[in-house]
């Protein structure tokens, strides 16, 4: 388990700088290169999987002529195939980092969950996000409230969201299949039966969205409040 780090906490000096920002301020090297190109990544998957799924779920009003010469459906679903595949293959390249990496890079896989200091953060999290608390703690890393969200709603989403997705994907490709035989042999019986399948698949599908939508607020909101970088880590690695 990987307890969040408060800045104030931080002595390891081989990664922290001064930093432009003003006096006292410190830069800390946070995210590693693999674990900011995961995330833009993800960032366009999941976009491409959201409006790709709606339009699947809520399909294009048909046109006349040759079905070859309108293939947009098909293309769409085609996308969206690729974007599952893709959103896949970075969980597991996330899974390895997450041990390859650096302690910061296992935060959302492993929250201390048994840890009274880190539900004791989330609690903070929470009165600062409520704007009932004046001052925010600094961490290092995600937050305990990031790491908790990020660990049961996207971790444990995504990776749901793959299982239902090659379960579903396993129908068209039939028995005799890897994705028959690893998924839908065994996830359709469980959910009882397609149109479940799917209607779980869509429900978490906006789970995810509606989660997206708060981090991108939170990102933007600790910018503004907190008084250390949020935006601009993601993309340099470096929080001030």
């Amino acid at each position: 388990m990987t307890e969040p780090t408060l800045i104030s906490n931080a002595v390891d000096a081989s990664g922290i700088k001064p930093s432009p920002e003003g006096e006292g301020a410190q830069a800390v090297y946070v995210y590693e290169k693999p674990v900011r190109l995961w995330h833009s990544l993800n960032a366009l998957v999941i976009v491409a999987l959201t409006v790709t799924g709606y339009l699947i779920a809520s399909p294009l009003a048909s046109v006349g002529g040759e079905a070859s010469d309108h293939f947009v459906m098909g293309y769409v679903r085609f996308l969206h195939f690729a974007a599952g595949y893709l959103l896949a293959i970075g969980l597991l390249f996330r899974a390895y980092w997450a041990y390859a990496g650096n302690e910061h890079a296992r935060q959302i896989f492993m929250p201390p969950l048994l840890s009274r200091e880190f539900w004791h953060g989330v609690g903070h999290e929470i009165l600062w996000y409520a704007f009932l608390v004046k001052e925010p703690k600094k961490y290092i890393g995600h937050n305990p409230l990031a790491a908790l969200s990020m660990h049961f709603v996207f971790v444990w989403g995504a990776l749901f969201m793959i299982v239902t997705g090659f379960a579903l994907y396993g129908e068209g490709t039939g028995q005799g299949s890897w994705q028959h035989a690893l998924f839908s042999s065994w996830v359709l019986p469980l959910f009882g039966d397609s149109q479940n399948l799917h209607s779980w698949h869509h429900l978490v599908m906006w789970l995810i969205v509606c989660f997206v939508l708060i981090d991108v607020y939170e990102a933007v909101r600790e910018d503004q409040l907190s008084r250390q970088s949020m935006l601009s880590t993601i993309v340099t690695g470096w929080r001030t």
